[in-house]
């Protein structure tokens, strides 16, 4: 079995001490959407404040991570499938992804500073090659080709394969 194609996964995480502007709106932006679809699902009898209560008392609360993502919608159509924190080993070409996703980690409606998200972004189909040097040498040509424009991203924390396509 050889893996001949795979998707890569990159995740971040932002919380109150996230620096770059645009996880500080990001961050901001989804605190407040969490903050208005969280009602739904709180209870007004026995109201939480937390996110990991209010999913251990209504399982439906488990919406909130899509509800909340749609928040981070705009400032991700932004990046326009490039994610530019992560470069491939020259530094010219960044992080190709076609779709995210986003997870509450926890939050707290009334504490913002408890407020902490991840966003997993995902690369499209990719061949690959192998590991070289601790690096990712894939090729965004999917095509069968007997010559391939090549990328190598660095082996990283939070970056990761998750999807192979094999070879018999």
């Amino acid at each position: 079995m050889k893996i001949t194609k795979i998707k890569l996964a990159y995740r971040i995480v932002i919380d109150n001490s996230s620096a770059l502007l645009w996880d500080k709106y990001v961050f901001e932006d989804t605190f407040k959407e969490y903050q208005m679809q969280s009602q739904q699902f709180n209870s007004e009898s026995n109201p939480k404040n937390t996110f990991r209560e209010l999913l251990s008392e209504n399982e439906k609360a488990n919406q909130l991570h899509f509800l909340t993502g749609i928040a981070a919608s705009g400032y991700v159509e932004q990046l326009k499938g490039n994610f530019h924190r992560v470069t491939d080993v020259l530094g010219n070409n960044y992080f190709p992804f076609i779709n995210y996703q986003l997870d509450i980690i926890n939050t707290d409606i009334t504490d913002v500073s408890k407020h902490r998200i991840g966003i997993t972004f995902y690369s499209p189909l990719l061949n690959y090659f192998g590991i070289i040097e601790g690096n990712y040498l894939i090729s965004k040509n999917t095509e069968n080709a007997n010559e391939y424009e090549t990328l190598m991203f660095p082996v990283q924390h939070n970056l990761s394969i998750c999807f192979i396509q094999t070879e018999d």
